[in-house]
């Protein structure tokens, strides 16, 4: 018989420990971290990681879809249409008078594919105006869109109350007579709309047209001058399609405004023109509203520029590349080979800023043009001529005083444009000295109205040749400062302001813009017309008869 344990003995004692350790520390006094925390500093490393190959990723995308390049894309396969002159009748006391009218219509840019468009006397862009200097002109600009606009003479020294700013408004329906006398050299000047905010869209929608200003000096010349034969306008637009509209739209990091993924000339995609002489001249016009161009040819080969903005140079000069901002404009001569095929293209650019505005405001962009086709037997040309023109532009040394405009895309020295503030008053009669600076980080250009100026420095140097010339607009890339000599010979009106402002179109829209009024020695600026009231009839409406009609220089 077997003796049973007591009840105690058969009870296992639990072992008791000494450690005295609290909850999440190793028993040897250690820390311990809990296993969830070692899980979610893996899992946060791993969204970190995909977040910076997604960015990564998504920036290499950007980079490269920025770029665009049409070259050797397309076949050239259009007919480059020229641009009509523009009828005009003569009234008795010599005045020549033109009919310009607004309108919207369809515009067939690709086969079978109508764009809804904006013309002058037509669906899409203007006739050619051409006028003497001395000669009295009028134009009669009627509105036949739903949108109230204006009309602005690019270029033309004429009356403010007849520039075509944005206090000339055109309401739809109603017609504008602005008239003056042509009080300039022969030159390649342009029209286009000026209404105060929505100037970019205006332009992109087709409403642009040139205007040539001749006289007898510049016809004494031998240089090519049979308009649309061997002396070619060349109206260069950059555009994209939207399905069948054109698109405005910016793309993303694109601050210098709307930028197009294909080039058009005189409204043509694709254009070739044939041509029968051994030199041809090209106007070239940037009628883009954002985009900067460098124009130049595949082989190389040198031409010459004649002419920019406000008529001829006084010497020709030869170069490879003629680099021009929206609404600067150049004349070249480029001779050619019987039987070639030369291509007009714009290159990528080194004198626009760093490497981010390059790739992302088109600078490392190129085109292909406008293909010109010479015939395989060529009509010889005459020599162009060592001298061209005595300059008429004023060289600074006697300014009665300077200014200085920082360029930012708030504004023009801090200010965005008002239209019912005078920024700065001009004496009849003087000439001053502006600096322009631009430490904005991004490109733009400065546009004058009234005057040719002339560029005396560029960063503290002289100017290249392509800035020699009378100039009204001049292209102005981060970290530039330009210095510019300007005469202002009137007619004074202390109450009806001229515009200065960038040429880029959305930069414009948005306010980076001012005004000046040009006065009579001892008198003070007035105030502008008021913002409400618009062009009706020959001049700006009944609120402003006090005004006068304008008139001549």
């Amino acid at each position: 018989m077997s003796r049973s344990a007591p009840d105690d003995a058969r009870v296992m004692p639990t072992p008791v420990s000494h450690s005295t350790a609290p909850a999440g520390e190793d028993p040897s006094g250690a820390p311990r971290r809990p296993v969830r925390w070692k899980r979610l500093l893996v899992l946060l490393g791993s969204v970190v990681t995909t977040l910076v190959v997604a960015i990564g990723a998504l920036f290499t995308w950007l980079w490269t879809d920025a770029k665009v390049s049409t070259v050797g894309q397309e076949a050239f396969d259009n007919v480059l249409a020229i641009p009509p002159v523009a009828g005009s009748t003569v009234d008795k006391d010599g005045t020549r008078v033109f009919d310009l009218r607004m309108r919207a219509g369809r515009t067939e840019f690709r086969d079978g594919v109508h764009t809804p468009t904006w013309g002058f006397n037509g669906s899409y862009l203007g006739p050619t105006l051409r006028a003497e200097r001395g000669e009295k002109v009028r134009v009669r600009v009627s509105n036949g869109l739903d949108d109230a606009s204006t009309v602005h003479w690019h270029g033309m020294h004429l009356p403010a109350r007849m520039d075509g700013g944005p206090h000339q408004m055109i309401e739809p329906g109603d017609t504008w007579t602005p008239h003056w006398t042509v009080d300039q050299p022969a030159a390649t000047l342009w029209y286009h709309p000026h209404p105060h905010g929505r100037t970019e869209e205006h332009v992109r929608r087709g409403l642009a047209g040139l205007f040539l200003l001749d006289d007898e000096e510049s016809r004494a010349l031998p240089l090519p001058d049979r308009y649309g034969v061997d002396d070619l306008p060349v109206v260069v637009q950059d555009v994209r399609f939207d399905g069948a509209r054109l698109s405005g739209d910016r793309g993303l990091m694109q601050n210098v405004g709307f930028l197009g993924d294909r080039t058009m000339v005189n409204g043509t995609l694709r254009p070739y023109r044939r041509v029968g002489d051994e030199l041809i001249r090209l106007r070239l016009l940037n009628a883009s509203t954002a985009r900067t161009y460098d124009f130049g040819f595949p082989d190389g080969r040198g031409f010459s520029l004649i002419g920019t903005d406000g008529g001829l140079l006084e010497r020709p000069a030869v170069m490879k590349r003629v680099q021009l901002s929206p609404g600067e404009r150049a004349e070249i001569v480029v001779r050619v080979r019987p039987g070639e095929r030369l291509m007009l293209r714009s290159f990528p650019q080194d004198g626009y800023g760093d490497a981010w505005q390059r790739r992302f405001g088109g600078g490392d962009d190129s085109f292909d043009v406008l293909e010109l086709r010479a015939d395989d037997r060529l009509r010889p040309s005459p020599a162009i001529p060592d001298r061209l023109v005595a300059s008429e532009l004023p060289d600074g040394e006697e300014a009665a005083r300077g200014r200085h405009f920082d360029l930012k895309l708030s504004g023009v020295n801090g200010r965005k444009m008002d239209m019912g503030r005078i920024d700065e008053t001009v004496t009849r009669g003087t000439t001053e000295v502006w600096t322009v600076r631009n430490a904005n980080g991004m490109p733009h250009n400065f546009h004058v109205h009234d005057v040719q100026f002339r560029v005396l420095e560029v960063d503290g140097s002289p100017p290249p040749p392509a800035l020699r010339g009378p100039k009204d607009t001049v292209f102005v890339p981060a970290g530039t400062t330009v210095k510019l000599a300007l005469r202002f010979t009137g007619p004074p009106d202390p109450e009806v302001p001229y515009m200065y402002h960038c040429h880029l179109l959305y930069h414009e829209d948005q306010g980076m813009m001012g005004q000046f009024v040009v006065v009579e020695k001892g008198r003070s600026a007035g105030t502008p017309p008021d913002h409400g009231h618009h062009a009706r009839g020959t001049d700006y409406g009944s609120a402003r008869r006090a005004l006068g009609p304008g008139g001549g220089h």
